[in-house]
């Protein structure tokens, strides 16, 4: 089953619990602190695999956990780090954040990998916070969560040339003919419902992927009939053979649709419109097809295109076709990427928060240092309490809070944990 989109929860490991202990030796009556740290969570990677085809895997499982890190221990000893996790998918595919939106990254190549979610930091004994003014710590710090998002995957197939045109002009028997694909076929429309890939053998090694893709209708830009499911599989194609119904006995005009198809393309993405384009007039077995050939074939070249006459019934002129395009691939120039907009993403400093108001009342503080503060900080006990009520202060925020109007008793919010405010 082809499956090209998916969407999955990927959750990476928290990091290990510092460990609060003090050496009791035999001979050491007054042993220092030697609490460990904990290890670092596991992250999460997704890495290209060229035995896959589809996302179809995803369909079945959509949670992924990567271990935990281990809690420190005594004498020093540090946890251990969790172990990450690889997820892998088809070299084609695009990882997006779907809160965002935002494309994360782009594995091409098999054996490529990318973090999608980092562990957690383990947190740190009380071996680390031992200072000439404070010779006891009782306190250690809990291990930080590692990080969790929501991923869109999206696949786009990595094939050299690509098949386009109407549906029933006939791709998918070139396909069956120039290569060992075996694609459905069948006299009605949108018979490919996804697309479907084959090697063609050109002798000597020189192979390429042919792809033949879900045929194209007006307003597929838009997302109409197969759309972007469409005009997703081309982007990465580097040459188009446009399949054109020469016989024109369904009652369409191939001039017509060769305009309507090139026509798409360049609404969704102006450079599918410029890469080399093939015009390949099929159905040449037909007496309707030679009848119109010439006509055809004229207009075409005014455009500056070359025209190939074909019959993927009889297989005649096939092998000219196949040639060609395997030339144009290998005189063709990857096309530097056209960037839209620079976006610059400033690295924001711990000590930054926010504070808001929701409906209750309640004073909301958000902010990346102040919530690792909180999600790593032992509540129960009293030297970790104190410890981050002093940094709380020295971050500006109980300041704020008292500029803010907040009152005795009143509740502030901090991730998960929930306060009541004393002066």
């Amino acid at each position: 089953m082809f499956i090209d989109r998916a969407k999955i929860t990927v959750k990476a490991g928290t990091g290990g619990n510092g460990m609060s202990s003090f050496r009791r030796e035999k001979y050491v009556p007054k042993g220092g602190p030697s609490g460990g740290d904990g290890g670092r969570g596991g992250n999460i990677i997704i890495v290209g695999d060229d035995s896959l085809n589809t996302l179809v895997d995803f369909r079945y499982k959509r949670l992924f956990k990567s271990d935990n890190g281990a809690n420190g221990q005594t004498s020093n000893m540090h946890g251990r780090s969790g172990d990450d996790l690889y997820i892998k998918v088809p070299p084609g595919t695009v990882i997006k954040e779907e809160a965002s939106g935002q494309i994360l990254g782009d594995i091409v190549n098999p054996g490529q990998e990318f973090i999608v979610a980092r562990g957690g930091r383990g947190g740190r004994g009380n071996a680390r916070f031992v200072s000439s003014t404070h010779r006891a710590p009782t306190f250690a710090e809990l291990g930080e969560p590692g990080e969790e998002r929501t991923l869109l995957l999206e696949m786009k197939l990595l094939a050299d040339v690509g098949l386009i045109g109407y549906p029933s002009v006939g791709k998918s028997s070139i396909l069956a003919k120039v290569s060992a694909a075996k694609p459905e076929i069948a006299a009605y429309h949108f018979t490919t419902l996804t697309p479907v890939l084959g090697v063609v053998s050109m002798g000597e090694g020189q192979n390429f992927v042919l792809a033949d893709i879900p045929g194209l209708i007006e307003g597929a830009h838009t997302g109409v009939g197969l759309g972007h499911d469409f005009l997703r599989h081309i982007e990465r194609t580097k040459v188009l053979i446009h399949v054109i119904d020469a016989s024109g006995i369904e009652g369409r005009d191939p001039i017509d649709d060769y305009h309507k198809i090139n026509k798409e393309l360049k609404l969704y993405n102006e450079r599918l419109a410029k890469r080399p384009q093939i015009i390949a007039a099929n159905k040449m077995d037909l007496p309707e097809a030679r009848n119109n050939y010439p006509q055809i074939a004229d207009y075409m070249k005014e455009l500056g295109h070359e025209i190939y006459p074909i019959s993927a019934a009889t297989g005649s002129g096939l092998p000219q076709l196949m040639q060609r395009a395997a030339q144009l691939l290998s005189e063709y120039v990857e096309e530097p990427e056209e960037i839209e907009e620079v976006k610059i993403y400033d690295a924001y400093p711990d000590d930054e928060f926010v504070i808001t108001r929701d409906d209750s009342g309640a004073y909301l503080v958000s902010g990346q240092g102040i919530e690792k503060l909180v999600a790593m900080t032992n509540f129960a006990n009293e030297e970790g309490l104190r410890r981050f009520q002093t940094i709380w202060r020295k971050m500006g925020i109980e300041d704020e809070l008292k500029a803010r109007g907040i009152q005795e008793g009143d509740t502030v919010r901090i991730r998960d944990m929930e306060f009541e405010f004393k002066q």
